[in-house]
């Protein structure tokens, strides 16, 4: 694990940000921290962020806005903060392309290991991307889907489809298993490399925004389909 990696703390409660921030420093990383939307955007724009944490609820535009703004672009890892209990932020935070999604108040032991944790599997994918001792091309063709393993692309009846790491590896894992129903339980634990709890909305979440990028109307979708009470399966 490299350390010194740029993490950025978007929050407008001075007191949360230099705590967070003490304790990402304390671990080694570099820390910057803004209290707007406007300003985070413009630093993104000037600087390579490994990281961003986002606040859901800023002065001039809410944390779903930025992580969606930089989703067009930016692929690194994005922890949303939010002072709601509820899933249904929760789930729109996963669905414009958030990582990861922590509660206020928080442990900041627990955010600095969550850190850690969607570090570790952007570098995972970016030196898998960038390996050169890879088998020779793999790739699916099913009905205008194309997606290739060796060069991380998806194209749909000839476009290009900007996919996320995860989305990648969720869309990747179904199409390997093309004609198997997988679960929920087990898509999580091969992609997320983590046990799955009964209440986890996560896969959902980017089954739904996966589908969102392949243009698939949710009740009648043609490449992932939902069998339900079962799982999910690429036909």
């Amino acid at each position: 694990m490299f350390m010194g990696e740029k993490i950025l703390i978007v929050d407008d409660e001075k007191e949360i940000a230099d705590l967070l921030g003490l304790y990402l420093e304390n671990d080694g990383y570099s820390v910057y921290k803004c209290s707007s939307g406007a300003e985070a955007l413009c630093l993104i724009e000037s600087m390579k962020f490994d990281l961003a944490v986002l606040d859901v609820m800023l002065p001039d535009m809410d944390g779903f806005s930025i992580c969606r703004k930089l989703r067009e672009q930016y692929f690194f890892p994005v922890i949303m903060l939010t002072a709601k209990v509820g899933d249904a932020d929760k789930i729109m935070g996963l669905t414009i392309g958030a990582d990861d999604y922590i509660t206020k108040p928080f442990n900041p032991l627990e955010v600095v290991a969550r850190v850690k944790t969607q570090l570790r599997r952007y570098v995972r994918y970016n030196a898998l991307s960038a390996s050169t001792e890879l088998e020779p091309v793999q790739e699916y063709d099913i009905r205008g889907l194309l997606i290739n393993k060796d060069m991380r692309k998806c194209m749909l009846y000839g476009k290009e489809i900007s996919l996320t790491p995860l989305e990648f590896s969720i869309l990747w894992y179904l199409c390997e298993h093309r004609g198997k129903v997988v679960s929920s339980e087990e898509l999580f634990e091969q992609v997320w490399g983590e046990k799955y709890l009964n209440s986890n909305n996560t896969v959902m979440a980017h089954i739904g925004r996966l589908r969102e990028k392949l243009g698939e109307p949710s009740k009648h979708p043609k490449i992932v389909k939902t069998v339900w009470g079962v799982g999910y399966t690429v036909e």
